[in-house]
């Protein structure tokens, strides 16, 4: 998960052994808790605030369309430290689930990937120790920025998985679904598109590779990994669109399972960094 990523990148030792190792060893479950109201692609413009009171910080916020927020056992929250230094005055910390004053009051009714538990977190007056702070005060966004590579690739390799069955799912009934006195898998115009699904499949699957072997090396893949995740992404939605349109109206029915493949598609284009965003990541990469 992000959060687990960001403590990868900036927490301390003694952060990494209280908050990561649970996560191996039994099921605990962590949120990153940045998107709020106003604030999505644009992580800067969030309003959440952290307030230094001794050995302590008092966060006050609202938190949006939060992965897991539901049920996490802790989150990793951005606030603000010092809002007049724009980005530079952001800082993450760890807030548990019981802490008082953190509230999930409502649940998000999700066009796809339904299970995940989205929901707003409510941050009243929550207090935490200095020492759930993670690295120092304004690394959020550089920590972020490290977490990010290290999980497009990742996000990317999700919808691969998506979009592969979505493929295999319209294979199968365009060789049993009958048309014309032959099966609609006969026709070139079925056949010319499961050729593109496959096509884009596999060059999204090396592009996942790429990006997740070049972080393996020690290397930087911030431009590997925006092109894995905005191609995969915009991938996977053309080819469980196209799978729709393979079963035809039964394409459009819930008792086949294609477009509920379509449904979990559509927020890979968003989360974790939009299509848009990732574009001009590979802009500012490819003119640095």
């Amino acid at each position: 998960s992000l959060a687990a990523g960001v403590l990868l990148a900036g927490g301390s030792e003694e952060q990494k052994q209280q908050w990561l190792t649970p996560l191996t060893r039994e099921v605990t479950l962590a949120s990153y808790a940045v998107t709020e109201p106003a604030a999505g692609s644009d992580v800067a413009g969030i309003q959440t605030r952290a307030l230094r009171v001794g050995d302590e910080y008092v966060l006050k916020g609202t938190k949006r369309f939060i992965t897991a927020g539901g049920v996490a056992d802790w989150f990793v929250v951005f606030a603000y430290t010092d809002p007049s230094k724009g980005h530079k005055g952001m800082s993450a910390f760890i807030v548990p689930r019981e802490s008082h004053g953190l509230s999930t009051p409502r649940k998000d009714d999700m066009m796809g990937q339904r299970a995940s538990n989205t929901s707003e977190v409510l941050l009243e007056e929550v207090v935490v120790p200095k020492a759930n702070l993670i690295g120092r005060e304004g690394d959020a966004f550089r920590i972020a920025m490290i977490a990010f590579d290290k999980s497009r690739p990742g996000v990317a390799a999700s919808a691969l998985g998506v979009a592969r069955a979505a493929m295999e799912h319209a294979i199968a009934y365009a060789k049993e679904r009958r048309a014309f006195g032959q099966p609609i898998a006969a026709h070139q115009a079925i056949q010319f598109m499961l050729a593109e699904m496959r096509m884009n499949i596999d060059a999204a699957r090396h592009l996942t590779w790429h990006a997740a072997w070049t972080i393996d090396q020690g290397r930087r893949n911030t431009l590997e990994a925006a092109m894995a995740k905005a191609f995969a992404a915009d991938m996977c939605m053309k080819v469980t669109t196209d799978a729709v349109q393979v079963f035809g109206g039964y394409g459009f029915s819930r008792e086949y399972p294609v477009e509920k493949l379509m449904r979990d598609a559509k927020v890979l284009q968003i989360y974790e960094g939009t299509s848009q965003i990732q574009r001009m990541i590979i802009g500012r990469e490819i003119l640095r």
